[in-house]
């Protein structure tokens, strides 16, 4: 037999939400969610302000102010919630953040040759893998090497968290409304690259298993989704096809609820406070 021919596929990898019940100052967000998501997979949810989604997404990394009442997060048999955030990123977890925050005096190249190095990757070429990349998200290569997100407009700053996600490879990636602020050029770029990254690559690494946080339906006419499930006040109260977000388009989230649907006003859903110029910051949402 031939040698030739793409090299065989390398372990799928999974994440799995059992029963998830989390907090904020003592208010309960997430009622208990069930979810897995594995490598090459897309599952979106969707659900109205309020909903618990960035709850989720912060839980699952590990966002200090967050309370967890009950339930697991495991990946590929790892306690997830046992872990800080930086073993969770080293298993191969990784959140697009909805707010990219600025960091003065930092720049990206230089963050994403000590996070390579940090997981015992080598850093040869990142140059080169930094350009490619940025061409083909259409961002600014002069950007690469100036203080990260520092000064960018918001579709500037979301590029830069796809091209952080496509550098650093990892296994299944949050991405908290990655269109909130986009423009559709922007969105397109984003959402493709990351569709991209869902295939399996040429040297038989599987592809990225993504959970995908958002609002509208417009995301996923790029992002296509195998399954969508719908939050309502901190419970999946339906889960289906792609076809399931069209009906949402098309009805809202009142048909999912039996007493309607209403945004949750901020007070009813309150966000921890960082300490000001804490690390807590990089994960405000």
């Amino acid at each position: 037999m031939g040698s030739g021919g793409a090299a065989p596929e390398k372990a799928r990898s999974t994440l799995a939400i059992h029963g998830l019940r989390g907090a904020v100052a003592g208010k309960e967000i997430l009622r208990g969610i069930d979810l897995e998501v594995s490598s090459g997979e897309v599952h979106a949810v969707m659900g109205p302000n309020g909903a618990g989604k960035s709850t989720l997404s912060a839980i699952v990394m590990g966002k200090p102010g967050y309370e967890v009442l009950g339930g697991s997060v495991t990946f590929d048999g790892h306690d997830v919630l046992a872990l800080p955030t930086w073993e969770r990123a080293a298993l191969g977890l990784h959140l697009v953040l909805q707010y990219p925050i600025e960091v003065p005096g930092v720049a990206l190249d230089d963050v994403l040759r000590e996070a390579l190095a940090a997981r015992g990757s080598g850093t040869d070429g990142v140059d080169a893998l930094l350009g490619e990349e940025a061409a083909r998200i259409g961002l600014e290569e002069r950007l690469l090497h100036r203080s990260l997100n520092v000064d960018l407009s918001g579709g500037e700053k979301k590029r830069m968290e796809t091209l952080q996600l496509a550098v650093l490879r990892p296994r299944i990636a949050v991405l908290d409304e990655l269109d909130s602020g986009l423009d559709i050029d922007a969105l397109r770029a984003c959402a493709r690259r990351i569709e991209a990254a869902t295939q399996p690559s040429a040297d038989g690494e599987p592809g990225l298993g993504v959970l995908a946080i958002t609002h509208y339906n417009r995301l996923l006419a790029e992002l296509r989704p195998d399954r969508v499930h719908i939050l309502v006040r901190g419970r999946i109260v339906e889960s289906g096809g792609p076809e399931l977000a069209d009906e949402l388009e098309a009805g809202g989230y009142a048909a999912f609820s039996a007493d309607g649907v209403d945004d949750v006003a901020s007070a009813d859903h309150p966000r921890p406070r960082p300490t000001p110029g804490s690390l807590d910051e990089l994960f405000t949402t």
